[in-house]
């Protein structure tokens, strides 16, 4: 604490935007870490449950099923399910629409995540340039230079930078994972609606 206490005390003002964007991207983390999880998006034992229901030609038992159930998947599927008697054309176009509406939902933050990766470094950089023209400035005014003086002024400036890679980072690996997680979900998501419009063919 008493080190990020001296980060914070040495950074000047621009550490604290710098600040916010590691809590924003802490939260923006911790949300995307619990709503892509397989079971929060997909899961597959309910996704189970709807087939066997479907197949038995229980057509209001696997509606209400997915609506006590209410995932991305689950909500995509209810629309098909609510127009099973369509063609399977239709029905695919059905799933296609319910799909693209709950994507933006999947995809949601990861925009902003990916800002915080870019911003950091250069919030960081606009700091240590800002701190720099300051050290430079008092250094003019002093008769004599104090190599100790220069020193410290200069790590002062630095701070800002540290700060800003230390951010970006991690934050920009976290990116990069959610949206490789991001793609494998919905790749799944769309191999299970084509083959619950088989499944709801066969009602």
């Amino acid at each position: 604490m008493e080190f990020i206490k001296g980060v914070i005390e040495q950074g000047g003002v621009l550490i604290w935007p710098l600040v916010a964007l590691l809590v924003w991207g802490i939260i923006i983390m911790l949300i995307k870490s619990a709503q892509l999880r397989r079971a929060r998006t997909i899961n597959p034992e309910v996704i189970e449950k709807i087939e066997q229901l479907l197949l038995n030609k229980k057509i209001p038992e696997a509606t209400a099923y997915c609506k006590q159930n209410s995932v991305p998947m689950t909500r995509i599927l209810l629309a098909g399910i609510i127009n099973y008697e369509k063609t399977e054309a239709e029905l695919k176009e059905i799933l296609e629409q319910a799909g693209r509406q709950e994507v933006p939902l999947i995809r949601s933050h990861l925009a902003a995540l990916g800002t915080i990766a870019s911003v950091a470094p250069l919030l960081g950089l606009l700091g240590t340039v800002v701190g720099m023209i300051d050290v430079f400035s008092t250094l003019s005014q002093q008769s004599e230079v104090n190599p100790s003086m220069l020193a410290g002024g200069i790590s002062t400036a630095l701070v800002t930078t540290a700060f800003g890679m230390v951010i970006a980072m991690p934050t920009l690996a976290s990116y990069n994972y959610f949206i490789s997680k991001v793609q494998t979900l919905i790749i799944e998501m769309e191999k299970i609606s084509l083959h619950m419009v088989a499944v709801l063919k066969r009602v």
